[in-house]
């Protein structure tokens, strides 16, 4: 006979932290010059230094992308899986395949005198996301064994810019 667990099983209950310190925001934008796409860019270390930065004991750290053709994911830095997950992005939105965002005879809106055809990172983008936040515990960002803080080139190499927001105490 399975035993059913409670909640109380399964969490493990930490005391609520109560400080006195003032919050404290500290945000900085940095700039990546991408190389590749679908390219991969680990700024975990850069994302530790802006936390150390900002001496926030505990909270937590934003990374956002200030792009809608590159992408924040937290995954492995494992030279194969990073090619598998290229691999993957290329077939489910090719850049050969045909996008009506890229029809510039047709659209109208959003539109800059060095567009380029990009439908497929926006396309890609969608199984993608601009964020991700991750808690700060005891001054240090806390992350997996194996998790790595990615900046993720979807459109075409470039300068880029990445906001890395902490918040807390």
């Amino acid at each position: 006979m399975l035993e059913q667990s409670t909640r109380q099983d399964i969490v493990h209950r930490h005391a609520p932290l109560r400080h006195s310190a003032p919050l404290t925001v500290h945000t900085e934008t940095l700039e990546i010059e991408t190389t590749t796409a679908p390219g991969f860019h680990d700024i975990t270390d850069e994302v530790n230094a802006v936390v150390a930065e900002a001496g926030v004991r505990f909270g937590q750290v934003t990374v956002f992308s200030c792009h809608t053709t590159a992408a924040v994911r937290i995954n492995e830095n494992e030279p194969l899986l990073l090619r598998d997950m290229a691999r993957t992005l290329r077939q489910i939105a090719p850049s050969n395949a045909y996008y009506e965002h890229n029809d510039f005879g047709r659209r109208v809106v959003n539109m800059n005198p060095d567009e380029c055809a990009n439908g497929h990172a926006h396309c890609q983008h969608l199984f993608l996301s601009t964020s991700e936040t991750i808690p700060i515990v005891d001054g240090r960002p806390v992350l997996g064994t194996y998790q790595r803080v990615f900046f993720i080139e979807l459109d075409h190499p470039r300068v880029r810019q990445v906001m890395v927001s902490v918040v807390g105490c």
